[in-house]
């Protein structure tokens, strides 16, 4: 009998090192389909998705922001609340040189530089979540506890709806 084979990323040694038990949710990766493209994959609600995004506040000082995969993170909102004058994203080859993943890929575990994270309080009253596993078109599935313990986040509340039109 074949077992299947997974990723063995940074992001994976990570979560077995802390004893995370998680599962394994591999899919055809889109450029730019975001997490509706993995969510609709994997048949789940794209609300559970977790996308992880590199930002950096006035100071260029990066950080990492957790947000459900329906949602926008309100910027001036984070702001305030992490007690800075503005935040923006990361450009792609700047996130790539602070997560040490590709954009697209990008898993709040393991990255290269240690840097402060901000998950969205509501994640943590998810049943389950699905978050990126370090590479494109791999998530990981896990219970929100589990990430919390990880990766001790700052919860606040900065997710506006995201803009459909």
């Amino acid at each position: 009998m074949s077992r299947e084979r997974f990723p063995a990323t940074q992001a994976i040694r990570v979560l077995r090192e802390r004893g995370v038990v998680f599962t394994h949710h591999p899919y055809a990766y889109e450029a730019r389909g975001g997490t509706a493209t993995s969510a609709r994959a994997l048949g789940v609600d794209e609300h559970a998705v977790v996308k992880t995004l590199i930002m950096e506040d006035d100071a260029k000082h990066p950080l990492i922001v957790l947000m459900h995969g329906d949602c926008e993170v309100a910027i001036g909102v984070l702001a305030r609340a992490i007690g800075a004058r503005s935040v923006r994203p990361c450009d792609p080859a700047a996130a790539d040189r602070h997560s040490g993943y590709q954009v697209g890929g990008t898993s709040p575990f393991g990255t290269r530089h240690p840097m402060p994270v901000y998950a969205e309080r509501t994640i943590a009253d998810l049943p389950y979540l699905y978050v990126n596993g370090g590479r494109r078109g791999y998530l990981v599935g896990m219970m929100p506890a589990d990430l919390l313990r990880v990766l001790r986040p700052t919860l606040v509340s900065a997710a506006a709806p995201r803009d459909t039109r």
